[in-house]
């Protein structure tokens, strides 16, 4: 009986222990977005300028990311905590929102968002953003690869923003 309870405790130890570390996890990377506060600009992987500011916003509960470029381009994402998760709305050119839930990299330089949901996806629309791996090379230079589907689940678009830090 006494190595069932043994048992039982260590089981419950290493379930919160692997919670405590997926929160720490989401909320490491929502520091590392928060670190990208500020104005960027660069070129997208067709030599197009972009513009790309970061704000933190409402009390530091969430980061904006505003994308200016072509008119094509202009775009918002919001990143905030959701518990243990970081989550992400982006508000796309497309018309529609998809989320997506965010990870970071053992080594803490790359946080990649996949494909959670969409909302207000209408057949008329091309598709939707299915995944965002924004890379920090270092605290001055970072890079979004951004991925489209079209509405057959087929990847329509790849773009990548190389940005450096002007402010």
């Amino acid at each position: 009986m006494k190595s069932i309870r043994i048992a039982l405790v260590s089981l419950f130890a290493i379930f919160f222990a692997t919670a405590a570390l997926a929160q720490s996890n989401s909320q490491a990377a929502f520091e590392k977005l928060k670190s990208l506060q500020g104005s960027w600009a660069g070129k997208t992987s067709e030599g197009r300028e972009v513009q790309v500011s970061f704000r933190v916003v409402s009390g530091g509960s969430a980061v904006m990311s505003e994308i200016q470029g072509e008119s094509e381009i202009n775009m918002i994402t919001m990143f905030h905590l959701d518990g243990d998760r970081l989550l992400m709305t982006h508000y796309c050119g497309a018309g529609n929102q998809p989320r997506m839930v965010g990870t970071m990299s053992p080594d803490g330089k790359t946080l990649t968002f996949n494909f959670l949901d969409v909302t207000n996806l209408l057949s008329t629309q091309p598709g939707h953003m299915q995944q965002l791996i924004v890379t920090i090379v270092d605290p001055n230079h970072h890079t979004e690869q951004w991925d489209f589907l079209n509405q057959d689940g087929k990847q329509q678009h790849h773009e990548t923003f190389d940005v450096r830090r002007t402010k």
